[in-house]
């Protein structure tokens, strides 16, 4: 395969913008498919899952393969629901290039914009496609027009609609000043329409302009107002997409086959190949500081980042991943350099959702899954045994909301423990973990919606008797001040004696999470206990101490201990370190973190009173108000999670039904006194309860 005419690409939007369907239409026209998957009726090539189905929306990313032009294309569909994004961040972080598609009606959305930015922080350059031209209220220009305000994209129409809404009935190529209409799934070459003509000059005008600041060849045809060659203007527009100086715009309606062949040659014009991204950059192992690249060829040592996992019930564990360099092939040994483990190779598949091709190798640039990898998780770096490096690994957001799960027999729990364990290991955005005080499973998640899904799954896929509490704010623990302790544990039980005694301290870490120092000196705690305490450290911040919630964002120092040559142990050290933390954490002034979420309202103007007027009273605070659509308004701003449960109800009821809101983690923020106060003493009696 040749590594130029290879396309890794994702497809992402806001929920309902129509990304499945562009896709699915994508893979019509390929040949990918035969028949027309819709996603209303649960046909979807892409939403193979029965949740996906059920609900109409997509909630893991798919990959295919598909060929284009003598281009193989490999698409990644990702979801659109904000409870799924870190979907779309793993896919992000292994994509060269993003089909970003957004309705012609509503413009950017608050889940395009997250997108947006995830597609920022991994330089991921991008087209953008405005879908539902046939749509009531569609309008071209507006929907351009908030790429610029809302995302500062800087965008560039190649492609202008004929017509919108029921009028909607082909599309200009800017750049070769041809026209197409549609009939059926025919594209069909037109004249310009004469009406549209000043239009066209005025885009391509505009467009020559923009380019001109990234081109001297165009620049100096521009201020001699010479005419700039189509091929020139298309080589210059790629340039400026690889480099992100510009977003290239088309136009359509997936869903009546509007716009896609354009769509699919854009995809193969302007969007970068693993050649035009170059060398993968990664980091020595043995200094951390030194970095490693890796170009994108078959004499290159391999790499690869594993992206996905999924358990599939006919071959067990597929795992994805996204080589780099190097060649890969079934049977050879690998080193994980996250695990620090050797892994081997079995089968290797090339992946058409839930179709799959057995191949004997891959190499760079590929998107394969892997079948009978032991040690291998999400963000994972593969890499050849002889010269390792460590690439960058995949952001994961924290989870916000909690839910409790119980069985009604110790069969069901054992089945329980083995589903989450899978579920977990899939999706590294869900945590488990057991309360002993209590004796509650709790699963935390991304929102009511994930946990919801990941609940259906337990009991539809993996059979298990669940029963499920209502849904609770994920609340974490961590200190405010630093604090030293020294604990020294002594147990005598008429044998081998437990002895360890550990000098630590603790300091706030912000955004930091749990780092662990040893400065221990002159052997006071011989080396192979040091592992001991940091795990029995780690078990307490898992288990909590305040109110049993996770302990985050801590620096500890070990600064000094002592052993005892027969006594001590790595139990006695495990147990003396998490005693010794819980009485500097206690200490330190220790608090109760909430998850603040950033939201977006769109109300009519009719009920911008009421709305703003409940927000205020859930603690919400309003950061900007601006013009939606005539005669709407959008609100921005921030408010607790714990504000929010029920609040889809409360809006339709304030709104006759007309407003609609999107919401999504913001960050971690301290609680108030009263409600820390608050929290604490539910969960006291909630212990009383279960003792």
């Amino acid at each position: 395969m040749s590594l130029i005419k290879l396309r890794n690409i994702g497809i992402a939007a806001h929920i309902d913008a129509g990304k499945t369907t562009v896709t699915e239409r994508m893979l019509y026209f390929t040949g990918t498919t035969r028949k027309l998957g819709e996603v209303h009726n649960g046909e979807a090539t892409m939403d193979f899952m029965k949740q996906e189905q059920e609900r109409g929306i997509t909630i893991a990313s798919a990959a295919i393969t598909c060929h284009w032009k003598e281009h193989t294309v490999n698409i990644i569909d990702t979801p659109g629901h904000v409870d799924f994004t870190v979907e779309v961040e793993r896919s992000l972080r292994i994509i060269d290039g993003m089909v970003a598609v957004f309705c012609a009606v509503a413009g950017v959305q608050p889940q395009s914009e997250t997108v947006w930015n995830q597609a920022d922080r991994y330089k991921v350059p991008r087209i953008a496609f405005i879908n539902k031209m046939d749509r009531t209220g569609a309008n071209f220009e507006e929907a351009v027009e908030s790429l610029q305000t809302m995302l500062d994209a800087n965008p560039v129409p190649i492609f202008l609609p004929i017509g919108a809404e029921e009028n909607f009935k082909g599309i200009i190529d800017i750049i070769q000043m041809q026209a197409y209409t549609f009939d059926g799934n025919e594209m069909i070459e037109i004249d310009l329409p004469a009406d549209y003509i000043e239009k066209v000059k005025r885009a391509r005008y505009f467009l020559t302009e923009k380019l001109a600041d990234f081109n001297d060849k165009i620049m100096e045809l521009f201020l001699d107002e010479k005419e700039v060659p189509a091929e020139l203007l298309k080589t210059a527009t790629r340039d400026a997409c690889l480099k992100m100086l510009i977003t290239p715009v088309l136009c359509g309606s997936a869903y009546k086959n509007k716009g896609i062949q354009v769509l699919l040659n854009s995809v193969v014009d302007y969007l970068p190949s693993p050649a035009d991204i170059g060398a993968i950059i990664g980091l020595d192992l043995e200094d951390a500081e030194k970095a490693l690249n890796r170009i994108p060829s078959l004499q290159e040592p391999f790499s690869a980042l594993a992206f996905k996992i999924i358990n599939d019930p006919f071959v067990g564990q597929q795992t994805f991943i996204r080589t780099y360099s190097g060649q890969l092939s079934s049977g050879m040994q690998v080193y994980n350099s996250t695990k620090r483990a050797n892994e081997r190779i079995g089968r290797i598949y090339r992946i058409h959702a839930k179709e799959r091709v057995e191949i004997n190798s891959a190499g760079p640039g590929e998107i394969v899954a892997l079948i009978g990898l032991k040690n291998t998780k999400t963000g994972d770096t593969l890499c050849d045994l002889q010269k390792p490096l460590l690439l960058e690994s995949i952001f994961i957001p924290p989870a916000v909301i909690d839910l409790k799960v119980s069985t009604p027999n110790k069969n069901e729990d054992k089945k329980l423990g083995e589903s989450l364990r899978k579920i977990s290991n899939e999706d590294p955005s869900f945590k488990v973990r057991y309360n002993d005080e209590t004796n509650e499973t709790i699963i935390s998640g991304m929102g009511e919606l994930h946990l919801e899904i990941i609940i259906d799954r337990l009991k539809t896929e993996f059979n298990v008797d669940a029963s499920v509490g209502a849904p609770s704010i994920a609340y974490q623990e961590t200190i405010t001040k630093p604090m030293e302790a020294n604990f020294r544990f002594v147990k005598q039980t008429g044998g081998k004696g437990q002895f360890a005694h550990t000098v630590i301290r603790i300091e706030p870490n912000l955004g930091k999470g749990f780092e662990f120092t040893d400065i221990i000196k002159g052997g006071a705690i011989p080396a192979e206990f040091i592992p001991s305490v940091k795990k029995g450290i780690e078990a307490t911040l898992e288990r909590g101490i305040l109110g049993g919630f996770p302990i985050v964002d801590v620096k500890v120092v070990l600064l000094d201990g002592s052993f005892h040559a027969v006594d001590s142990s790595d139990m006695a050290f495990r147990t003396c370190a998490s005693i010794c933390f819980k009485d500097a954490f206690n200490k330190a002034n220790p608090i109760l973190l909430e998850p603040l979420m950033k939201i977006e309202i769109n109300t009519p103007d009719d009920y911008i009173g009421a709305v703003t007027g409940d927000f205020n009273r859930r603690r919400g605070r309003i950061e900007s108000m601006r013009r939606y659509r005539k005669g709407s308004q959008k609100l921005n701003g921030f408010v607790s999670l714990q504000e929010m449960f029920g609040y889809a109800t409360a809006l339709r009821n304030l709104s006759s039904g007309r407003a609609n809101y999107s919401m999504e983690f913001h960050q971690y923020t301290p609680l108030s006194e009263e409600l820390q106060q608050k929290v604490l003493k539910e969960v006291a009696e909630k212990k009383k309860e279960a003792k």
